[in-house]
């Protein structure tokens, strides 16, 4: 895949979570945040990063630069995804299905920020197992990561997209199904 240039999108930044850590020295504690943050444009390109610094706003500014350097595209078929997956990340397994239109976005925690900012309209997931929400937003990049498009694994297989798809032949000549 090839590297999305970030600085040429319109993004969105959202704040998944925040994480206040404290760290016990001789002298005293030492108080610093951790941010997760998803930013995306709303048409299929999402990232996810971590922040970490002593005040709030510089942790969501590095959480920013971090999710920007690992954008990917999310292939979509109208406004849903192109097929289901299942993906694991630690203990967080994060199952991501399509949705007919006008479903919208039936997801909680970090998937849900992920998916919205991504721009997928209609879609359900479940986080299954742990629901940390770091844990999760990685499981969910990770699926994300691994959809595929119709066309690319037809091309791959050395078929058309209507023998994957039968339905699409009948589209295609203007016949309904």
């Amino acid at each position: 895949m090839a590297k999305i240039d970030s600085d040429a999108l319109e993004l969105e930044e959202r704040v998944i979570q925040t994480n206040k850590v404290q760290k016990v020295h001789k002298g005293g504690t030492t108080l610093s945040w951790n941010v997760l943050v998803a930013v995306g444009d709303g048409k299929g390109h999402v990232g996810a990063g971590l922040g970490k610094a002593r005040a709030i706003p510089d942790a969501i500014r590095k959480g920013v630069e971090d999710a920007k350097k690992n954008m990917i595209e999310v292939p979509m078929e109208g406004t849903t995804i192109p097929h289901e997956v299942l993906s694991k990340h630690d203990a967080s397994t994060v199952l991501i299905k399509p949705a007919s239109p006008g479903t919208g976005v039936v997801a909680g925690g970090s998937a849900r920020i992920i998916l919205e900012v991504a721009g997928v309209r209609d879609v359900l997931a479940k986080a299954i197992g742990s629901s940390n929400a770091i844990n999760t937003a990685w499981a969910t990049m990770k699926g994300l990561k691994s959809l595929k498009e119709v066309e690319r694994v037809a091309a791959m297989r050395g078929k058309k997209v209507e023998d994957l798809q039968p339905w699409r032949k009948k589209e295609n000549n203007g016949e309904q199904a």
